[in-house]
This record gives C-alpha cells, structure tokens and sequence, in this order.
C-alpha cells in the first residue's frame, strides 16, 4: 500500500510515518511549509520550523522513504489565520486547530495524495477510524484519552475517513516513545508542542493585531445592568468566562459574561452569569451518512479540556443544531468548537453560534 505521511517534525507524527513504512507501506513523507515557518521563533516546542522540517527529513532518512516539502502559506493564511483573526476581532473564540485539520491536513493533503498515487494518509493524530458493519466510516476516541484529539477532528468531512490511517489511536503515548526510541528516531525524546504552531509565547493578541494591520479599539465594560465598571483594550484580548486580566478593582469576582461586537462592549458579572441550558451551533460537519433524528440523545463537548456533557441534539433548518443540556453548562463560548459523540464515536462537530438561556 502506498502513503503519503504528514510529518510535523515531532515524535508523533514520525513514529505514524516510521511503523507505516515498518509494516511494509510504501511511504512518501511530507512536512506543509506554513505561515509560522521561518517566521517565529525557534523553540523545541514549536513546530513549523526549519528545525522541525531538519527532524522530519531525519526521520524519513532513517526510515529509507522519500520526504518533501510543501509550501501551503497561501491556504493557511486563508483558511486559518485570516479567520481567527476576525473572529478574535468580533468577540469570538475560534479554535484554529480545527480549521488546519479540515482544510490543510485533510483537505489540501487528501487532494496531493493523488499526485504520489498513495492509497491513505497517515498522521500522527491521537484518534481511531473504522469501518463499520453497515458500510459506513466513524471516528472514535483515541484509547489514550489524554492524548486524544477525536475534538480537533471534528471538522474533518465524512468522505475523509475512508481514506486516512492514524496509527498511534490505540497506543498510549509513552508506547509512542518506545517505538522512536526502539527504531533509532532521533526525535523520540522531543518535548511536545503546547501552544498554537503560529503563536507559541501564546500571545493571540498580537497575532490578530498583525493580521489586521491595526489593534481593534478600546471600548467600554458594563454590567448586566448596563453600569461602567471600566474600559476593556479591545475584544481581541477576552473570551467569554475570563475572570483574569480584565483590569478592573472590585470587590466581587466579576467574569466576562458577553461580548458585543455591534457595541464593541464587554458585559461582566458574576460567575453563575456564565450558566446556559443550551446552545446553537452553526452548520455541523456531521460525520454520519446523515443527520440524526431530532432529540437524539449525545454527548456535546464544546472546548477542548471539558468533560462531555449529557444532552439532546435537535437538528435545524439552517444546518445547525440547537443542544440542551440535562443540566446547565459553564462559559459557553462563541466560535468554539462543539463536539458530539456517542461512547467514543464522533457524531459531529460545528463552531458554537450563541447559548441559550
């Protein structure tokens, strides 16, 4: 079987690429050049970088399979920087890992398959594919739920799964080490990546501010009430449910209950504010043949660390779905991404439109 093998530069990805090739595939390895390379700063946690391809070649080279180098900028810029940086400008909270995933690493890479006439993709992802005895595809958690990333995967298209292979989905991640170091990679002991490949001091803010070409403009904070109770530094800077950072001397524990972009405002109050019984997704990328019936019962997970939660999956004409919980859920938080499973399978996934009272 022919692969093409993404490679990031780091131990996951190059431990999928090198048991590929072990198990007898013909791999063809390939590291996507984006906006972040050569551009930031050079940390063993950040990945995209001339040192991160340097690691990818290493790897192919001790595997004996071919690797390249694919300049991708243009659709990066495109497809992730350019809305995460409007979202952040808008109030939102975009979670960018998703939008690369849908249409970097299975959308352009998926389409370059071809040119190498290679049968499957293979990335290091955390998560699990199969088929199914009615015919169709799912994609299930990895057994190694810490590292899971089925949440990120989310935005992936259901035509996707026939075609991708994440081979560490059933390997914890110190299994993963043990295969680097058994096969000589000289990358089993690189620290992980934590932080956004484009961002990895985490400052988002002057990301956005650069991708704008200007600061999005200060504004007022009020209560629920519609009192002053301060200036915010632009919306840029706040996510529904912040409580630090947000500059202001009060008694009370004040949270950032809403943001305003029409306003330009940030609403602020206390922290039982931040409980909603449901919420409105925009159109799901749902990864089923076809949409549940109204009222199905799932498992919604709307941010990356949060512990799923029970609720009902209404489907809307839109595209959408309308979620209510069995009970009321934390910061809800517009254009995060929510996740629905059954046990382990994804259902679906849509970036979050509003909650719901």
């Amino acid at each position: 079987m022919r692969v093409l093998a993404a490679m990031s530069g780091g131990v996951d990805s190059a431990v999928a690429a090198a048991l590929a090739a072990e198990a007898g595939c013909e791999v063809t390895g390939v590291t996507l050049k984006l906006w972040c390379y050569g551009h930031g700063p050079s940390s063993p946690r950040a990945c995209c970088t001339v040192e991160a391809v340097e690691d990818a070649r290493q790897t192919a080279r001790r595997m004996n399979f071919p690797h390249h180098v694919v300049n991708a900028e243009d659709l990066f810029r495109e497809r992730v920087l350019e809305p995460f940086a409007r979202g952040y400008a808008a109030g939102r909270t975009p979670y960018p890992c998703a939008l690369c995933n849908q249409h970097l690493k299975f959308g352009d890479l998926l389409a370059r398959m071809e040119l190498v006439g290679a049968d499957r993709l293979v990335t290091g992802h955390y998560a699990r594919v199969a088929a199914l005895e009615d015919g169709s595809w799912g994609l299930f958690r990895a057994v190694d739920r810490d590292k899971d990333q089925s949440y990120a995967l989310a935005f992936v298209p259901y035509a996707a799964l026939a075609r991708v292979h994440f081979p560490l989905g059933d390997l914890t991640k110190d299994q993963v080490r043990a295969h680097a170091s058994r096969l000589g990679l000289a990358v089993w002991d690189k620290p992980e990546s934590q932080d956004l490949c484009f961002a990895p001091d985490g400052d988002y803010a002057a990301i956005v501010t650069k991708q704008l070409g200007a600061a999005p403009e200060p504004g007022p904070m009020v209560d629920a009430a519609g009192q002053p109770r301060g200036t915010h530094r632009g919306l840029h800077r706040y996510t529904v449910g912040q409580r630090r950072g947000l500059g202001l001397a009060s008694s009370e524990r004040l949270y950032v209950i809403s943001i305003e972009p029409e306003r330009n405002t940030i609403v602020v109050g206390e922290r039982e504010a931040l409980e909603a019984a449901g919420l409105v997704t925009e159109p799901m990328n749902w990864l089923l043949p076809a949409a549940p019936e109204a009222g199905r019962a799932v498992e919604a997970q709307i941010r990356y660390q949060h512990a799923a939660a029970r609720a009902r999956a209404f489907p809307l004409p839109s595209g959408g779905v309308e979620l209510r919980f069995e009970r009321p859920q934390m910061a809800i938080t517009p254009g995060q991404s929510c996740v629905l499973y059954d046990g382990d399978r994804v259902l679906g996934g849509a970036p979050i439109a509003r909650s719901l009272p």
